[in-house]
């Protein structure tokens, strides 16, 4: 199956202590079903003391499930679902089923 959600993408969060947040997605883990969005599920780490780096509490983002994101529409920024479309040129890019705004140039 093609990629809906992918790195870079602007999304919404649908639900959880961070629901209606907005942010980048910056990594996609396709066999955990799972996605890191910037600024977004921030989850306090307890990191010991190393040669590379300082011990402490540090803060970073968790992984959320695919199905508690969706793509931001291009036109509106609310969240629209992902359909796909073959361009006269051959190509296959992805669509906002809200807008029809194709979301990859």
């Amino acid at each position: 199956m093609a990629a809906k959600i992918k790195k870079g993408d602007k999304v919404v969060v649908l639900t959880g202590k961070d629901k209606a947040k907005t942010g980048e997605v910056l990594e996609v883990r396709p066999s955990e079903n799972r996605a890191v969005v910037r600024g977004v599920n921030i989850v306090r780490h307890h990191q010991r003391q190393s040669a590379q780096s300082e011990g402490g509490i540090i803060a970073k983002e968790a992984a959320l499930d695919l199905s508690n994101i969706a793509i931001a529409d291009p036109k509106d920024g609310k969240p629209t679902r992902v359909g796909f479309k073959v361009l006269e040129d051959g190509r296959k890019v992805r669509v906002a089923k809200r807008s029809g705004e194709v979301i990859d140039g």
